[in-house]
């Protein structure tokens, strides 16, 4: 596979592993050491030193780091991905599963992976110690159809009329995720999802929760939340409320901007078709950690 053309041309890049030159080779230096690192963890028995043996098609850590965001960004299939670097349909899928362990390494190492689940207001703190507001929304992707009627009836989602999958996402003003919740079955209310998560405990009063009506009820549990009021045929909205709505509709733009970076790559915006358990959630994981890393290389 030569990349040597593509590596120079900054657009193309983009469009290809959704990253520029310079974000590319600084991602590269913490790639190698992961690499390593991964490499020794998944075969600890391993006799032969690393390195030696047949070389493969993906020679060098360049090539390696390219092909696996090559995959996050336009998500092939196995057949596609082997076609197009040189090898095996299998050889392919079980390469593309540890650089992605790889990956999710390097970009843990570079402190940009969101928390998983934050367990009180403590923890919080020391997290973010800085922050003054969050802003929540849910975010759901479509997966294949399920042949049994029990599992089909489990992930359909009334408000996307498709079956997905569905996380719960928290940013800050920065358009940085903080917090990227396991990914559950998209029949679930974000509501339920957002309390189950134990969000609404553990985000300290004084900090601001902007979100949308997907929410409502949050507003019960942490009073300091901005949220757009909905009118009923009883009590329809005034002036002064339509533009309280459109202005917090305007704040919380944020978490929506942060939603796209993140499925600027489409393993995490596509139908999810891998057969492995939870891989959907640890392509939203990388894919959200790519973003952040984003964010840091140019703020």
């Amino acid at each position: 596979m030569n990349i040597q053309r593509i590596v120079r041309d900054d657009r193309q890049l983009k469009a290809v592993i959704g990253m520029g030159k310079a974000e590319f080779q600084t991602l590269l230096l913490s790639f190698a050491d992961a690499w390593h690192t991964e490499l020794k963890l998944s075969t600890p028995n391993r006799v032969r030193r690393i390195g030696g043996g047949k070389k493969g098609i993906l020679k060098t850590m360049e090539h390696k780091l390219f092909a696996i965001l090559l995959y996050l960004k336009t998500y092939p299939t196995f057949d596609v991905l082997g076609f197009v670097t040189g090898r095996e349909r299998t050889r392919a899928c079980r390469s593309t599963h540890f650089l992605l362990s790889v990956l999710k390494r390097t970009l843990g190492t570079n402190i940009v992976l969101p928390e998983r689940k934050i367990r009180s207001v403590e923890e919080f703190y020391e997290k973010f110690p800085q922050l003054k507001d969050v802003f929540l929304d849910g975010t759901e992707r479509p997966i294949q159809r399920p042949k049994d009627a029990k599992k089909r009836k489990k992930v359909y989602s009334g408000k996307k009329k498709q079956f997905t999958r569905k996380t719960i996402i928290v940013t800050d003003e920065h358009k940085k995720i903080l917090i990227l919740t396991p990914t559950k079955s998209g029949r679930r209310h974000d509501k339920r999802l957002t309390d189950k998560a134990g969000l609404p405990n553990i985000i300290p009063k004084e900090v601001t929760v902007f979100t949308d009506t997907g929410l409502q009820g949050i507003q019960l549990i942490h009073p300091n939340t901005l949220i757009p009021k909905k009118s009923t045929k009883l009590s329809p909205l005034t002036e002064a409320d339509k533009q309280n709505n459109r202005m917090i509709s305007g704040l919380r733009i944020i978490v929506e901007h942060a939603i796209g970076g993140m499925k600027r790559f489409k393993a995490a915006s596509d139908i999810y078709r891998n057969k492995i358990a939870n891989t959907d959630d640890t392509f939203s994981l990388v894919c959200a950690g790519l973003w952040n890393f984003h964010l840091q290389q140019t703020i």
